[in-house]
């Protein structure tokens, strides 16, 4: 027999897997746009520079669409990888936790 489910350690581990996950996607896409500012701020003659006629500021500025959508597979994938397994996993274990004791 396993500990109830509000006490059961596959919480903890979904709770920590969901935290990776939104630690990944938000740091993956908030980094690239805090480098952005940074750059802009402190490196002025690179970002009004060209790279193959045109400006790395622009360049740099539409990057930030496919690093968004890198974050956001980033986030789909943790989810299918980590997250929604442990929560299906506590689903279930929730089902047959209502089961006992309706029989009880």
């Amino acid at each position: 027999r396993h500990a109830p489910l509000g006490h059961h350690s596959d919480l903890r581990r979904l709770r920590r897997a969901y935290r990776r996950q939104r630690r990944t996607a938000t740091l993956t896409a908030l980094g690239y746009f805090v480098l952005f500012l940074v750059l802009s701020a402190f490196a002025p003659s690179l970002m009004t520079g060209t790279t193959a006629g045109v400006p790395t500021g622009l360049l740099l500025a539409v990057g930030q669409v496919p690093v968004t959508w890198l974050a956001v597979a980033l986030y789909e994938a943790t989810a299918r990888r980590r997250v929604d397994p442990l929560a299906g996993l506590i689903r279930r274990q929730a089902v047959v936790d209502a089961r006992r004791e309706a029989v009880r």
